[in-house]
């Protein structure tokens, strides 16, 4: 239904009048004479402040006559609002449903249903507040949400993949987009005007598990309900936990959804949901909704009931209040499935801490300034845990795990630099606490605990009954308190109780930590699982590190064969020889049939191949990473925007490369940096022509494609191929050129459609006859390059007859080998 007229300006005295006539006017000529005298008695008893129309002036009065004597005596509005509740009295229900709908149309909300509803804003602010001051921090305590909160960064969708060829010269780069912290100002950048002048309705929150994408929402939600979000904008904002609300048994309306999050479960709800474009919905967890059945009816009316699934999937697919704005979170692992069934997406990716803000969070993690700044400094010192830290979940058990040891005098240095150690460390050091005693029994109640967490990531459920829990004899448990959060929801006839993981990333590590505590073990279920599984197959690697497999055997009993290995080790073969996780499947139709035609082939995901780079990083183990990157002999990204946390782990994962391994990296690009904001001496000192001098002094910051080109030139790296095409990764040909000197595997190179200005050929030209060099191919055969560089070129395949250049323009060249064919 298209807003009315009357929303967008207050209309005139005249117009309600000549509406409200035409209106009752109609309204009346559709009634039969037996329902017209029917009315017009039952008008008798009605009155409004008081008043009402003497039977004497009723009498006779045809449909125009009586119109107009009701416009006249109780005014426009209020004579549409008597002749409604008379209808109802009189039984022609239809009748005034039919006159309030088309009022609607007309006129819009009368002004007292807009006054009820201005009154009651302030009332669901109020309750908002209240509802959502405080947050429960994974251990159950209690914390303010304004005093917990720390900014992240957040990259609005265009700030991913800058156009810019490789090798142009500093002058000549655009300023890129950068990531906000996520201020009042960056969040209502979220729905702000984009180049063409239209706001999306819909926005999507993307980051992996634990990166704060929850406590992002909920803060928005929060600061909407104190005024500082979307003023004049947003009526009324509602939180939807997308995986709670799956489970729930039976069906449901949006509407039921809505009096939910309302005090008493009382609202003017019927006008509330009449202004769509004034709403918003926030969707926790939208990635855990399942695909739409192929046949299945979308869901169009608020106030029908369906399960929640078709109920939450109308409002993504707008089919259910199309008007409504949307706030969509959901995990990076695979958007594809999700991204389909919106409409318009603003895309933005929630990047975690900056540096600046980890500082933050450990000063307000720990009361005691002196322990946070001695916790801070250890982690720190830290590099690589302290590059974990931007993803706030791993940054609460960091400073939850030196909160314990400082308090205990322990040493810190026991803190590790991978995610699956840190949260074992963290286990490790909970169930320490108890006494010793009572070890056999906690050991046998946490491979209880890990079998439920399996269960439940493999059926894709969160909230466990406590039928559940009485199954496995852990109602009441240690393990219970320690690790699982207790919630009470009204149900019809009694309170629903049901327990979840403090964390969803805490129920997929047990998940993985159950596959080695059983001696059953099933681990082709998990590691050819769905993408939902990727967590949990990441933690599974990490803990066959040594290190983890000692630690588990000497804190949980259990020894860890060598066979699980070599299972691993068995299914990356798989995933080398193609046989691949297979992408989402795809809903369009046009994407349907297009896929019907092309022979059936298993497609891999865009970023599959670095989340098994993220698998293998976990493992920390050099000789195992060689041995299974020889079952992918060739590493291919494409269209990656990389992190400083993905070129940690692809440089890594380079410095273990094999003899023999191709890496490509095809229209990949780096994720936004911070955009810092300067402090107010220093835009003061920059107004009064300080910021040239300041320029020159500054020190330039080391490029983050650094540390993966240096692990090119390690002693143990054996890459022998690399590809780069398309790229937007501005630094990478300097990089490349100064590797050549000091590699001692890579003998192919392609440079693919690079741009390579003048100075960039004469160095690499130097670098190619440089004695370090073991360059044997090398291949620019779509790369523009002016007459002096060919020369330059020219020069060097003279010099050097053994190294193979390709380009068009050059002189004829030997046919490339079968390893440079294999590689392209």
């Amino acid at each position: 239904m298209d807003p009315p007229e009357a929303c967008c300006s207050p209309p005139s005295v005249e117009f309600l009048v000549a509406v409200a006539r035409d209106l009752l006017q109609a309204t009346f000529e559709d009634l039969n004479q037996e329902q017209l005298k029917r009315f017009r008695h039952k008008l008798r008893d009605a009155t409004l402040d008081g008043r009402n129309i003497p039977w004497g002036r009723l009498d006779g009065l045809d449909a125009m006559d009586l119109a107009a004597q009701l416009t006249h005596f109780y005014g426009p509005e209020p004579a549409l609002d008597v002749t409604r509740k008379t209808l109802k009295r009189a039984d022609m229900l239809d009748v005034a449903a039919r006159l309030k709908e088309q009022q609607l149309q007309r006129l819009g909300p009368s002004s007292s249903t807009l006054r009820s509803i201005s009154e009651y804003k302030k009332k669901y602010r109020d309750h908002v507040l209240q509802q959502h001051a405080k947050v429960k921090e994974r251990n159950a305590r209690s914390v303010k949400i304004n005093k917990r909160f720390t900014k992240l960064l957040i990259a609005r969708e265009g700030a991913a993949l800058p156009d810019e060829a490789l090798g142009c010269t500093k002058e000549l780069e655009p300023e890129p987009q950068r990531a906000r912290r996520s201020d009042t100002h960056t969040f209502n950048r979220l729905f702000g005007r984009d180049e063409e002048g239209q706001r999306p309705l819909t926005v999507v929150l993307q980051g992996p598990a634990g990166i704060g994408k929850t406590m992002a929402a909920k803060k928005i939600l929060y600061d909407w309900a104190a005024g500082k979000l979307y003023h004049g904008q947003v009526d009324f904002a509602f939180f939807l936990p997308c995986r709670e609300l799956l489970e729930r048994p039976g069906a449901c309306s949006l509407a039921d959804l809505v009096l939910d999050q309302c005090p008493q479960r009382k609202a003017p709800l019927k006008p509330m949901l009449a202004r769509p474009e004034r709403l918003l919905f926030i969707l926790d967890g939208a990635d855990d909704l399942p695909p739409l059945a192929p046949h299945a009816a979308p869901c169009t009316d608020p106030f029908q009931a369906a399960d929640a699934a078709r109920v939450l999937g109308g409002l993504l697919g707008k089919t259910l209040l199309p008007a409504a704005r949307l706030l969509v979170t959901a995990r990076t692992t695979a958007p594809g499935r999700l991204l389909d069934r919106l409409c318009s997406p603003q895309c933005a990716e929630v990047c975690g801490f900056s540096d600046k803000d980890k500082k933050k969070y450990f000063h307000k993690f720990f009361w005691d300034e002196r322990l946070a700044e001695r916790a801070y400094r250890f982690v720190k010192e830290n590099e690589t845990l302290f590059a974990l830290c931007f993803v706030p979940f791993v940054c609460w058990i960091v400073c939850t795990v030196l909160r314990q040891q400082l308090e205990l005098g322990q040493d810190l240095s026991r803190t590790s630099k991978t995610t699956t150690s840190v949260y074992l460390l963290f286990i490790i050091s909970v169930l320490s606490s108890a006494p010793a005693a009572d070890a056999p029994r906690m050991r046998a109640e946490l491979r209880k605990l890990c079998r439920l967490a399996r269960e439940g990531t493999l059926g894709h459920r969160a909230q466990f009954a406590e039928k559940d829990l009485e199954r496995l004899e852990l109602r009441g448990s240690k393990v219970q308190t320690l690790f699982l959060s207790k919630k009470e929801l009204p149900g019809v006839l009694q309170t629903d109780v049901t327990y979840q993981f403090m964390d969803q990333s805490f129920q997929e590590f047990f998940s993985a930590l159950s596959y080695l505590l059983e001696e059953e073990r099933d681990l082709r279920a998990l590691l050819q699982g769905e993408s939902h599984l990727t967590l949990t197959t990441r933690f599974l690697f990490g803990l066959l590190n040594p290190d983890r497999v000692s630690d588990m055997q000497r804190h949980f009993g259990v020894a860890v064969p060598e066979r699980v290995k070599q299972d691993v080790l068995l299914w990356m073969q798989e995933q080398g020889q193609g046989r691949r996780r297979a992408a989402p499947e795809k809903t369009a139709g046009t994407d349907a049939a297009e896929d019907a035609e092309e022979p059936e082939e298993e497609e891999c995901e865009p970023n599959y191949p670095l989340e098994l780079l993220y698998c293998l990083y976990e493992t920390q183990e050099d000789a195992f990473v060689r041995q299974a990157l020889r079952c992918l002999p060739e590493l291919e990204l494409e269209r990656v925007r990389l992190s400083r946390m993905d070129l940690v782990i692809l440089s890594y994962c380079v410095r273990c490369c094999p003899p023999g391994q191709a890496l490509r990296l095809v229209s990949c690009g780096l994720a936004p940096a911070q955009k810092k904001k300067k402090s107010l001496m220093k835009r003061l000192h920059s107004s009064l022509g300080g910021s040239s001098s300041q320029a020159s002094k500054r020190k330039p910051q080391p490029s983050p494609l650094r540390p993966l080109f240096e692990a090119m030139t390690d002693e143990h790296c054996g890459l022998n191929s690399l590809t780069v095409q398309q790229p937007s990764l501005q630094e990478a040909p300097q990089y490349i050129i100064s590797i050549l000197r000091q590699s001692v595997a890579l003998s192919t190179l392609d440079l693919g459609d690079c741009q390579l200005p003048g100075p960039v050929v004469t160095s690499l030209c130097a670098a190619l006859q440089h004695p370090g060099c073991r360059l044997q191919t090398l291949s620019l055969t779509s790369v523009e390059l002016s007459k002096e560089s060919l020369k330059e070129l020219q020069a060097v395949k003279t010099a050097k007859p053994g190294l193979v250049i390709i380009h068009p323009a050059l002189d004829s060249h030997p046919k490339p080998s079968k390893g440079l064919s294999d590689a392209l």
